[in-house]
């Protein structure tokens, strides 16, 4: 029974201390790659951006409508300026008084009936020919085809704007859908 267990001390370190195992091993290796690449880029479309008309604070007697579409193929944009008359003749009338030429600013007033017809039912009807008072009044009846008329007064009418813009989209719609 000694021997075996002597056996079994020396048999782990005769087992450790053999040569160890040497492997030598030599790779060669070569890689050659080639790659084609494809880049696209996906971006919005410039915007159609209708043109600002600044009537605020400024001594234009025009009135600015603007608008704009823009679809993923085209955009368009538009803008005008509608004049206003009623605006003109106030700023002139003014310029006028302002330079000391008050029949001349009034005259210019009278040009719209309802200030001529204001002028007439106060008693003071408007200068003709140089001439006020009594003396313009009759000189009113002799021209009477000189008198302004009765304009019907117009204004934007906000319906009709809207039903033009959406008209004009729809258009734009269609027109992109043939586009495509």
């Amino acid at each position: 029974m000694r021997r075996l267990l002597w056996l079994a001390v020396l048999l782990p370190v005769m087992a450790t201390a053999a040569d160890p195992i040497v492997t030598d091993s030599t790779s060669n290796s070569t890689v050659s790659s080639k790659s084609a690449t494809t880049t696209t880029i996906r971006t919005n479309p410039p915007s159609a951006i209708s043109p600002s008309i600044n009537a605020s604070n400024s001594d234009l007697c025009a009135i600015g409508v603007s608008g704009a579409v823009q679809t993923q193929i085209i955009g368009i944009s538009t803008g005008q300026a509608y004049r206003d008359a009623n605006c003109e003749r106030l700023k002139i009338s003014k310029i006028l008084f302002d330079m000391g030429m008050k029949v001349a600013a009034v005259s210019v007033m009278c040009q719209d009936f309802r200030v001529f017809d204001a002028m007439l039912k106060a008693g003071t009807p408007c200068p003709i020919k140089g001439k006020i008072g009594t003396e313009a009044k009759a000189l009113w009846v002799e021209n009477e085809d000189e008198i302004p008329t009765k304009e019907e007064i117009t204004t934007m009418d906000r319906g009709k704007f809207l039903d033009n813009l959406w008209a004009g989209i729809l258009g734009m719609g269609v027109f992109a859908i043939f586009l495509l």
